[in-house]
């Protein structure tokens, strides 16, 4: 017996000193442990001496204090699901879900058995895994450093020796602590250096896109996440449209298209929320929230994410717009800090982009004005009657803000006199702006106008200034008014009766100080009586009407247009001032000039090129005078006292000049030689006018 009792306590001495033992050789092993990777070596390499074909798993308990999550696990020779085995070691488990908490609870090891807690009614993820794995007995043991817990860990075996695996998870506790607070270091010097590298390259931040590049890298290196919607408060101070998406779910030009849609108000009950707090807060994301709030169909199924950060953008007491970011792990305080450096870049970004919206603007002035100084504005030639009447006309109504319309044939100089008008006026130091209104077709011309928002329509990438808005404060020349389609003619009408418009997919007013000068060769009584222009907005534009003379009314102002026009397109090709001969002169006289003076303008110019000597002897008219008399003298819109001296001029031209006698213009006329001579006088008639060839 006593023989027995020595071989039994013989046993338990052997036992001890192999546990003392096994615990020596895992503490040893474990001083070298320095990483979460170590641990896992060294924890698998003693618990495979104990257990050679189970496997365990390691949970810490998490953050929040009321989850779990896996640190540590081996499967061992067991077969499983690897797709159930990853979507449960990626799942957060409640603490108190019935067994972990008895663990954490326990001061001694704890042995379950996998299919009678399953029996009991524990609908729990990781029991129907281990059943999954052939796992039938698990025992549960709290990790803790001092008095507190850090995690627990299950392993599978049948039988517990309490000591070896107290001493067991006493040393796993103390590695898990360590280390993670080692992590915890680590991990704040990367945020530290997250945040100093954003704060450097956060200052550099001048555009839309480098901003998004700066925020997606903090918060990806941070949180894993990125900004789902950046969004800025309108003009209005009441909606909030998207600024910065989340490209990886939304398409930026969809966005653009509704952007109603997609926009917020700051009424909305999740909006208030979000404004009233000084610091980001943890919105859980529902059918309600989703539908009137984020607006933004959030797949939570293809995310896995249920929860959105949302944190407003302030710039000192300025609300600029808000943030919201998908996520469950953000720091608030991190957030908090990253979201006050947002809202910088946010302001310096949109000063920056007024600031090209402006330089823009100044350089289409620009561009505009060398447009315009390209062109003849040095002065206006003639001196004649009928342009001192023009004169007198410009110099009564420049200075005021009144509506011009410059109605005259084609060719006759509107936009000279326009030009003239505005540098008479009080507006002179700031550029005159010109429309061509038969120069685009109608579906452009309304975006001419009044200008229009980036995706106001297909092909609108950008936001356009019109040229109401480019002439503020200037004068507008709308030329060739009687071309304007008549739905334009509605909004433009609605524009010049308020002085306000809206950029096409604006919803913005824009008041206006802007100076009309219409012009037209059309005749605008004809066609509002054909219902081709409005009579509303014709009696708008009629304030004060100047009537510019054709050529042919002008012919004393002929020669000096012509020697204008001589010198130069002269000067123009580097040839010597070009004179004109006599004979060319009469040529020019008796021709009736149905273009005016940009007909003039051109045949000179034609001239001078063709030309090898320093006169012009002679012009290559379009068609004999004689025949364009002729074909003007049928015309039935002219004054009978220009039909009258055309007509005298004709005969006495085929007279050769001859006014009275056998032969003469007066017999053919049927008229006495005196009365002919004094119609001659009246109507202004010289010898050059019937001396033409």
């Amino acid at each position: 017996m006593k023989q027995f009792l020595n071989i039994i306590q013989n046993e338990e001495t052997l036992q001890k000193e192999n546990e003392k033992s096994f615990l020596l050789d895992f503490s040893n092993d474990m001083t070298a442990v320095r990483t979460r990777e170590d641990l896992a070596i060294v924890v698998k390499t003693a618990l495979r001496k104990l257990n050679p074909e189970r496997g365990y798993v390691i949970r810490k308990i998490n953050e929040d204090g009321e989850t779990m999550s896996a640190y540590l696990y081996d499967t061992g020779a067991s077969a499983f699901d690897p797709a159930l085995l990853a979507l449960v070691l990626a799942e957060k488990y409640p603490i108190n879900d019935g067994l972990q908490n008895r663990i954490l609870d326990s001061y001694i090891p704890l042995l379950f058995n996998v299919s009678r807690e399953l029996q009991r009614g524990y609908k729990l993820s990781y029991l129907d895994l281990w059943e999954n794995m052939g796992f039938k007995t698990m025992v549960g043991i709290a990790l803790r450093n001092g008095n507190t817990n850090i995690g627990l860990l299950w392993l599978s075996i049948d039988e517990i020796n309490i000591p070896i695996l107290q001493g067991i998870c006493s040393q796993i506790a103390i590695a898990m602590g360590n280390i993670m607070a080692n992590e915890d270091i680590l991990r704040r010097q990367a945020e530290q250096q997250l945040m100093l590298t954003f704060s450097k390259d956060i200052t550099g931040v001048k555009s839309k896109s480098d901003l998004d590049h700066v925020i997606s890298s903090v918060l990806q290196g941070l949180f894993k996440t990125q900004i789902a919607v950046l969004y800025l408060l309108a003009e209005d101070q009441v909606t909030l449209r998207p600024y910065l998406l989340d490209r990886r779910f939304f398409k930026e030009n969809e966005v653009a298209e509704n952007e109603e849609f997609y926009s917020l108000n700051i009424n909305e009950q999740h909006i208030k929320q979000v404004f009233e707090s000084s610091q980001p807060i943890l919105l859980h994301i529902d059918e309600n929230l989703e539908a009137k709030c984020l607006k933004l169909s959030i797949q939570r199924e293809q995310r896995g994410l249920n929860s959105v950060y949302a944190s407003a953008l302030r710039l000192g007491e300025q609300n600029l717009g808000m943030v919201w970011m998908l996520g469950e792990q953000i720091s608030g305080p991190l957030l908090q800090g990253i979201c006050a450096q947002i809202s910088t870049a946010v302001s310096n970004v949109l000063a920056h982009e007024q600031i090209l919206h402006l330089k823009k603007q100044l350089e289409d002035e620009n561009d505009y004005l060398k447009q315009e100084l390209n062109k003849d504005f040095d002065e206006i030639v003639g001196g004649g009657e009928a342009m001192q009447q023009v004169y007198r006309l410009i110099s009564l109504v420049a200075e005021s803000n009144s509506t011009v319309l410059l109605l005259g044939e084609t060719g006759t100089g509107k936009e000279l006199i326009a030009k003239a008008l505005h540098n008479a006026s009080a507006r002179k130091e700031r550029l005159m702006i010109k429309v061509n209104c038969a120069a685009m077709p109608a579906s452009l011309i309304e975006s001419e106008l009044f200008g229009h928002e980036r995706g106001a329509f297909t092909g609108a990438v950008e936001r356009r200034i019109g040229k109401f808005e480019l002439a503020n404060n200037s004068t507008l020349l709308l030329d060739e008014v009687g071309e304007m389609p008549l739905e334009t003619q509605v909004k433009l009408l609605r524009v010049l009766q308020e002085k306000e418009m809206e950029r096409i997919g604006g919803k913005t007013t824009i008041k206006l100080n802007v100076r009309i000068i219409a012009a037209t060769n059309r005749d605008l009584e004809a066609e509002v009586k054909a219902g081709r222009f409005r009579s509303d907005l014709y009696y708008r534009l009629n304030v004060f009407p100047i009537k510019l003379p054709p050529l042919r009314n002008r012919r004393e102002d002929i020669e000096s247009l012509a020697e204008f026009f001589l010198s130069k397109f002269s000067k123009s090709i580097g040839k010597k001032t070009v004179k004109l001969s006599a004979n060319a002169l009469r040529q020019l006289q008796a021709y009736l000039w149905p273009g005016n003076v940009r007909e003039l303008e051109h045949l000179v110019e034609r001239s001078v090129i063709l030309t090898t000597g320093p006169m012009i002897s002679e012009f290559f008219l379009p068609q004999s005078a004689a025949a364009n008399t002729d074909a003007k003298t049928m015309q039935s819109d002219l004054p009978l006292e220009e039909v009258e001296r055309m007509h005298i001029i004709q005969v006495l031209r085929r007279c050769g000049g001859k006014i009275s006698g056998i032969g003469g213009a007066a017999e053919i006329l049927g008229i006495p030689g005196n009365t002919l001579h004094s119609k001659i006088r009246k109507l202004g008639i010289s010898k050059a006018d019937y001396y033409a060839h």
